[in-house]
């Protein structure tokens, strides 16, 4: 068992196939092909490949590993083939690469390490879909009061979830959300030249200006304030019309001391525009207090931060913590890549965290 070379190798063949959200079909056939040769039983439903360790005992709790099998399209910045992962023994290149496919394949061989051993906790592993789009088939699925986990069959809810991210192996404690609204000022249409009608832009100025000066009174420990940004604004149709419509774009950045609706509410309390939430799903999230994911952390060193990065963890009602390979900055961007040492160093580092973790849940 070679799990650091049989990793890497897999990397390069996943990196070799287009696998954009919703079309991972080809992917998972190769990493179930992949966790197969390993001596590894896995299922996939409903896209996802799910796998549970070998002495899986029901009355016992449930850690599960987390990554994500699918990536965005190309950018038009690539200098190279994005679906090439080179030669390089100390570089993987490609779309995927880095996010996510370093932390699917660290995952795979931290789940091969532990298998087959009698375990104080399951280990379950999930290699989910659709994350990159937050699609309806993914962990939004798996994880939802009606998903699979909640169903009472195989698959139980875990306790504890490691999300697999590019975070160079720190853990994130915390993550902020994402809440887009649509604004729009309305306003009565007339000739600028007579002074007629209202005009729409200015309402929404005003909004605007309300926007930016306001503060949210709950402060998080750890995210900080919610975060707010005007990013687009559009209206009139000609320089001598009044606008009757201005339509404006809000970008916040939700901490765990809000829900969503809270915030909708709190803006529109003193906005004469219209404010319209895009999706009220991409809540924030956060490990929770004494969680012995955080206390592992502790233990073994390994640096403690909040994420401004969304990922599937907004979707995992449970306790959870974001730790993976590679690094943050290179997700979505041309040229990705990550380092194969990463891969190793990541490889290591989860199957620590796991021996580790197990020792604090007996406590």
């Amino acid at each position: 068992m070679n799990l650091h070379e049989d990793s890497i190798a897999l990397l390069r063949k996943m990196v070799r196939i287009p696998s954009l959200s919703g079309q991972e079909s080809v992917v998972a056939a190769c990493v179930s092909d992949a966790l197969e040769s390993f001596g590894i039983a896995s299922e996939e439903v409903n896209g996802n490949i799910l796998a549970l360790n070998r002495r899986f005992d029901p009355s016992k709790p449930t850690i599960a590993l987390d990554a994500h099998l699918d990536t965005v399209p190309v950018n038009n910045g690539y200098t190279r083939d994005p679906y090439d992962s080179g030669n390089d023994p100390d570089t993987v290149y490609g779309l995927g690469s880095n996010d996510d496919g370093g932390s699917v394949v660290s995952m795979i061989a931290a789940f091969r390490h532990f298998y087959d051993r009698e375990m104080p906790v399951n280990l379950m592993l999930i290699l989910s879909r659709e994350e990159e789009v937050s699609g309806p088939d993914g962990t939004r699925w798996l994880f939802a009061p009606d998903g699979l986990f909640a169903s009472g069959g195989r698959y139980p809810m875990p306790r504890w979830v490691i999300v697999g991210e590019p975070t160079g192996m720190r853990a994130a404690s915390s993550e902020r959300g994402l809440l887009v609204l649509d604004g729009e000022a309305q306003g009565v249409s007339g000739h600028a030249a007579r002074g007629e009608g209202v005009n729409a832009l200015y309402i929404a100025l005003d909004d605007i200006a309300a926007l930016r000066a306001h503060t949210f009174t709950r402060h998080s420990p750890r995210m900080g304030d919610v975060r707010l940004s005007v990013t687009q604004i559009q209206a009139g149709q000609a320089h001598n019309v009044i606008p009757d419509r201005c339509r404006f774009v809000v970008d916040i950045r939700p901490t765990e001391q809000y829900t969503n609706e809270e915030i909708v509410a709190e803006l529109q309390a003193f906005c004469k525009s219209t404010l319209k939430a895009r999706n009220l799903l991409n809540r924030s999230s956060a490990t929770r207090e004494g969680s012995p994911l955080l206390r592992t952390a502790e233990q073994l060193g390994i640096e403690i931060f909040s994420s401004p990065t969304t990922s599937d963890w907004m979707r995992i009602p449970v306790d959870a913590v974001k730790m993976g390979p590679g690094d943050s900055a290179r997700s979505h961007k041309a040229d990705e890549y990550i380092r194969t040492q990463e891969i190793r160093e990541g490889i290591d580092k989860y199957i620590e965290f796991i021996e580790t973790f197990y020792g604090n849940t007996l406590e």
